[in-house]
């Protein structure tokens, strides 16, 4: 599965279906999946390979933890998420996850969706959220044991979710 990324305004494009908006305060993007690569002249910075996925994209509030990679570290970061608990998935709002490989640059995403902003809240407080990070930042933890695999430091975004007009069916 692939994903596209398009900040700023939606590239006029028809194959572009089921379409959603995150929209924050300071920028708005456009979100579409697709089974296979775009045949398509938009910018191919804005691609994604998603190698886990579960759930939709239809959902309220999105968060898109950036991480950028370096080229060395690429197959010990993804072998950390294809390994993951997956305690996420069972979360109350819980709407969606995709671990999000970048088909030009070095920053994977990984893009979780919730129902509201409070069910990702209630994520962070819960007991699933401290068992999948208890490692961070201690001795055990990627961070630490292989330095190297991060080009710079990681960032989180968070948006609101609404979906395009242009939209034919809402679950994708």
């Amino acid at each position: 599965m692939f994903l596209y990324l398009f900040p700023g305004t939606m590239p006029e494009d028809p194959q572009l279906e089921h379409v959603y908006e995150l929209k924050s305060d300071e920028e708005t993007f456009y979100v579409f999946e697709a089974t296979h690569p775009l045949d398509t002249s938009i910018d191919s910075r804005s691609a994604y390979q998603a190698i886990d996925s579960s759930g939709t994209l239809a959902g309220g509030f999105a968060v898109l933890n950036n991480i950028p990679v370096s080229e060395d570290g690429r197959s010990a970061f993804e072998e950390r998420f294809m390994n993951r608990a997956r305690r996420v998935e069972s979360m109350e709002g819980f709407a969606g996850i995709r671990v999000l490989r970048p088909l030009q640059g070095d920053t994977y995403i990984i893009l979780t969706i919730w129902q509201s902003e409070d069910h990702f809240k209630k994520w962070q407080d819960s007991e699933a959220y401290n068992h999948a990070h208890q490692k961070r930042d201690t001795p055990q933890g990627i961070t630490q044991q292989r330095p190297e695999i991060f080009a710079r430091p990681s960032f989180v975004k968070t948006f609101h979710v609404s979906s395009t007009e242009n939209n034919h069916n809402e679950s994708c």
